[in-house]
């Protein structure tokens, strides 16, 4: 089964990007070990609902197979060694 990586952003935000970068850079060397989502939580109510279940208060922020794992965007490499340990 997949490690799922959720990755909760705002269109706004000058972090995300590297955040969502550092999630697909991640999918593009696990491959199918992972499954990599974006969530921009000012899209729409239900986003923002998703957020709120997790307690997030501060955007970018990753969530990995449910658990809160990193405020503010990782680099590609702490991701990656993260997701390698959980493999």
């Amino acid at each position: 089964m997949a490690i799922k990586v959720e990755v909760f952003s705002t269109n706004s935000c000058p972090h995300c990007p590297a955040a969502i970068e550092a999630a697909q850079n991640a999918k593009d060397k696990l491959g199918d070990a992972i499954d990599v989502e974006s969530i921009k939580i000012d899209e729409n109510i239900d986003n923002r609902q998703r957020a709120m279940d997790y307690q997030i208060m501060a955007v970018p922020t990753i969530v990995i197979d449910g658990a809160v794992t990193f405020v503010g965007a990782p680099t590609e490499t702490e991701l990656i060694e993260k997701l390698e340990s959980m493999l």
